[in-house]
């Protein structure tokens, strides 16, 4: 068994192709308005939570995803389609919301903000919002060569794969644990602009899955 350039070279490809699909760093500035109530360490906590959700998304995504949306008769198309009309809710909610979210802010109590964010979490914030279609898609082609050699070249591409995706993950982690520091550098106006922008980056990013879906099922 040889874990050489070859096996580091399949990391690489992994990271590289996963990068662009979960987008840790732009992500992290869509999803901090759903995260900004929470204090440091309640935001540190989120973040790990919200990285192992990934982990096991992605993980299970490229072991067995293929045979779940199989067994369920579910297309990649039906599953951007359904993540995009969702984001697009998201992202609407926080466009038209933002001042009753604010005056929500003042009045509730931290342990009930950071029990109800917690049910976020797992839906909308790591999928679809950081792993999504777009992410299964990739880890399904990443993952999709097992017919095409033998055992061990198997092993070591879903070993890679795995790496890759606990890299990402430990990115995410640290983009996310660390967007208020950022957004607090930029002072109140930066951080409205920036809350503003993500709303809006959120609700197209939605219009973009769900119409990515429409045009594949138009295709078939």
């Amino acid at each position: 068994m040889q874990f050489d350039l070859p096996f580091v070279h399949l990391i690489f490809i992994g990271f590289l192709s996963l990068f662009p699909a979960v987008n840790p760093v732009g992500s992290a500035f869509i999803v901090d308005p759903l995260l900004s109530s929470l204090n440091l360490q309640e935001r540190k906590r989120a973040a790990k939570k919200v990285a192992f959700y990934c982990l096991t998304i992605c993980t299970v995504s490229a072991l067995i995803g293929s045979w779940i949306l199989k067994l369920f008769g579910i297309s990649i198309p039906i599953v951007q389609l359904a993540g995009g009309i969702m984001i697009c809710r998201m992202g609407w909610q926080l466009l038209t919301s933002d001042d009753d979210i604010k005056g929500k802010k003042e009045t509730a109590q931290p342990e009930r903000s950071a029990e109800n964010i917690d049910n976020l979490l797992f839906y909308p914030v790591a999928f679809p919002m950081t792993t999504g279609a777009g992410t299964i898609s990739v880890l399904l082609t990443l993952s999709a060569h097992e017919n095409e050699k033998n055992l061990l070249d198997h092993v070591l591409n879903l070993g890679a794969l795995f790496i890759a995706i606990v890299l990402m993950c430990l990115l995410i982690y640290i983009c996310y644990a660390n967007t208020p520091r950022i957004i607090r550098r930029l002072g109140p106006r930066g951080e409205q602009i920036v809350n503003r922008l993500s709303a809006f980056l959120v609700f197209c990013i939605g219009m973009q899955i769900a119409s990515a879906g429409i045009r594949s099922l138009l295709k078939v």
